[in-house]
């Protein structure tokens, strides 16, 4: 290791910037939710659980508001522990 390093050209932020698609916000979830969100990515081998929260999300809204949330939740959930199981 050297004694110093310079760091006066250094710049803060993503060491890899998200897609021009993606907004980068604060939410708070259940810690359960969470939980089972991240629990089906390490039982997958890997992935992110962000993304199963955007498809879980986007598959409610592509099916418009005859289904409610709870519902679609639920179904994901289903097919996911089955998946798995």
């Amino acid at each position: 290791m050297k004694a110093h390093y310079d760091f006066s050209k250094a710049r803060r932020g993503a060491v890899v910037p998200a897609a021009p698609t993606k907004t980068r916000i604060t939410i708070r979830l259940d810690e359960d939710i969470l939980a089972w969100f991240r629990q089906q990515v390490n039982e997958a081998g890997g992935g992110n659980y962000q993304s199963l929260i955007n498809d879980a999300l986007r598959d409610h809204i592509e099916r418009g508001t005859a289904q409610p949330l709870e519902e679609t939740l639920r179904r994901v959930i289903r097919e996911e522990m089955q998946r798995a199981g």
